[in-house]
């Protein structure tokens, strides 16, 4: 990748805090050819269309040698984990994972978690009793979604610090700007997080106790269950922690909006969508294939090309949402791509939903904010999984 391309430049760090002027530039040409032989997707109804295209493929494998892969693609004894693979491997995983997480066969198994994470959100803001400051990321965006996967798992509520550091390894693979070193970091934290859970899942097989592991153990290959925990315990709470912080930075830098929110909590479930498409947690999709020449707004993309998907230009394309810039909770017919499309659309969605409803009307229920105490904030080196790194916040107040 060359430092004037614009997907250096996308990828590059003085960008971060916001992206969204090179989109809007990516836009104008809906379809670009990198000088890699990459290919860029910006424009809303392109990238839905080849995210639901077959001939697109999201298993890493597929991708010509010299391209950056992910450490999930890598030798680390384990295989791919579901999002990392196509039909049938793909569905028939899925459909597995999904019969104890969600309906139709567990239709209540979320639902259930709620009491237990409301008691965590609580918890949480109770510790900012007596503070003239908080960072939201450590104090509040993190910790509840790492216990939210963990509670679906059935990782010991102890374990959870031991994860930190290994999501963050592994999150930071995804990001095309890895590099080697990044790349041989987040395959030792796969080799190190899948021996704690082979221990964890034979621990289950012998003793079953709460959680999907114990279900799951008799009905899939150990291999394929660590590598499935590993990729839940990451993505199930990286992207949580970037929505919620997201949506705090959000509120803060639209008080006319907050005030609203504060005076009627049912607009959370509009809000909450509208983040979603005008801050996604997960930027792009770097990591597709072409498996055949496909055809996309003129320009034919050649088989065994590596293809972006451009989630957060597709999000602010005019040609789809009207005044795609502006922040605005009241908009008609939301369908953005926050949580992707498709069959690879967010396995964790509903769960990231319910986290997102407990916690953010919550913490502004409770929270009397004075001001943000760095805009923009510090922002996580990672391109893909973008959000503040730290959101360090002064408050005047708690509430009960």
């Amino acid at each position: 990748m060359t430092p004037d391309t614009i997907s250096a430049r996308i990828t590059d760090y003085a960008n971060r805090a916001d992206p969204y002027p090179l989109y809007a530039e990516l836009r104008k040409t809906p379809v670009l050819r990198e000088d890699d032989g990459t290919y860029l997707v910006s424009t809303y109804y392109e990238v839905r269309n080849l995210a639901n295209d077959p001939r697109l493929s999201n298993d890493t494998r597929n991708r010509p040698s010299g391209y950056s892969r992910t450490a999930d693609a890598e030798d680390t004894g384990l295989p791919p984990s579901f999002i990392f693979t196509d039909p049938p491997v793909h569905d028939r995983l899925r459909e597995t994972i999904n019969r104890p997480f969600g309906p139709p066969h567990s239709p209540r198994f979320l639902d259930g978690l709620r009491g237990e994470l409301a008691k965590v959100v609580t918890e949480l803001l109770d510790a900012f009793e007596g503070k003239d400051q908080v960072d939201i990321v450590e104090d509040f965006a993190y910790p509840l979604p790492v216990t939210a996967i963990c509670k679906v798992l059935g990782v010991p509520r102890e374990d959870e610090p031991r994860f930190h550091g290994w999501a963050d390894a592994l999150a930071s693979s995804l990001d095309p700007q890895a590099g080697e070193e990044g790349q041989e970091k987040a395959q030792r934290a796969r080799q190190e997080l899948g021996a704690y859970l082979s221990d964890l899942i034979e621990t289950k097989r012998r003793r079953p106790g709460p959680g999907i592991l114990s279900t799951l153990a008799p009905d899939m290959t150990p291999a394929d269950l660590e590598a499935t925990a590993v990729l839940l315990l990451v993505a199930g709470h990286e992207t949580t922690v970037n929505a919620i912080t997201n949506t705090t930075l959000t509120l803060l830098r639209h008080p006319d909006v907050l005030d609203r929110f504060q005076k009627d909590p049912d607009l959370a479930v509009p809000l909450i969508e509208e983040v979603l498409r005008y801050e996604p947690p997960v930027q792009f999709v770097p990591w597709t294939t072409a498996l055949a020449d496909i055809d996309v707004a003129g320009t034919t993309i050649p088989k065994g090309s590596p293809v972006w998907l451009m989630l957060a230009a597709a999000n602010r394309d005019p040609k789809r949402f009207m005044d795609p810039d502006r922040f605005d909770p009241h908009r008609k017919d939301n369908e953005h791509l926050g949580f992707y499309t498709g069959i690879h659309y967010c396995f964790g969605a509903p769960l990231a939903r319910i986290e997102l409803h407990l916690a953010v009307p919550e913490l502004f229920r409770r929270v009397t904010f004075s001001r943000l105490l760095e805009d923009p904030p510090p922002y996580r080196a990672n391109a893909v999984l973008r959000g503040p790194r730290h959101l360090p916040v002064a408050i005047e107040g708690l509430t009960a």
